[in-house]
């Protein structure tokens, strides 16, 4: 519909400035109707003679040619490389690295409650049957009740990728069958062994914030990082009695 009352406006300034009587809308009609019918390749070049001025001018704001604009996307190609370095330069982006030394690397581990020993190797089999003794460490902030093969989810740790072996020190509370030994607060002598299995990220949470009679609307998400440990030994109790009484 649009396009047709265009074309009824061109026509009929068009037919004023061709004609000096006024023409009817009726035969308006009439001669839009019979244009229609008309090929557009003979329609064309009456609408472009007649009224020239009523058609749009191409502006164009470019400062620089097509050509130019190639040579630059060839030489944005040289200076990136291959879609390989990208990969790199993405996995490096989104690791960068901490600028600390092993030393303050390992205070920094000790501070949160674990050690890094080293990645598991192949042949190396850390998981051990199922003992009944439990323990309470804590890494971070959190305490959790662990047990031989046990897995758990904590916050993001620094420093250490999967497959690595960690030693948790902060063991608050040792239990088996015939003792239990609390420490004041931390065992020295207990540790918890543990493998990291895997980085993930948690179910993400909305943060809705909204005030009222102010047009004040924000909605934000978060996932928290966490690691995967597995529970591989517990060190700290005596294992003859325990297995004497489990028999």
């Amino acid at each position: 519909m649009a396009t047709r009352r265009c074309l009824l406006r061109l026509l009929s300034r068009s037919l004023v400035a061709h004609s000096s009587q006024p023409l009817a809308p009726a035969s308006i009609a009439a001669r839009t109707i019979t244009s229609l019918a008309q090929p557009h390749a003979l329609r064309c070049p009456r609408v472009l003679t007649s009224s020239p001025r009523l058609l749009p001018s191409r502006c164009h704001f470019a400062t620089r040619s097509s050509g130019d604009e190639e040579e630059d996307e060839d030489d944005h190609y040289d200076e990136e490389g291959s879609e390989d370095e990208w990969g790199e330069e993405e996995a490096v982006a989104a690791k960068p690295p901490s600028g600390k030394t092993e030393e303050e690397k390992v205070a920094e581990a000790a501070e949160i409650g674990y050690t890094v020993v080293g990645p598991l190797g192949a042949d190396e089999k850390p998981f051990k049957p199922y003992e009944p003794v439990f323990a309470v460490v804590q890494i971070g902030s959190h305490q959790f009740k662990v047990s031989n093969g046990d897995s758990i989810f904590t916050e993001r740790l620094k420093f250490c990728d999967v497959n690595d072996k960690l030693i948790l020190n902060r063991v608050l509370m040792l239990g088996s069958q015939n003792q239990t030994i609390i420490g004041r607060p931390v065992l020295p002598d207990a540790a918890v062994h543990a493998v990291v299995e895997e980085h993930a990220l948690d179910a993400k949470v909305i943060i809705f914030k909204k005030k009222r009679r102010k047009n004040y609307r924000r909605t934000k998400g978060h996932r928290q990082e966490l690691t995967k440990l597995r529970i591989t030994n517990i060190e700290g109790t005596d294992k003859s009695e325990t297995a004497a009484v489990s028999a």
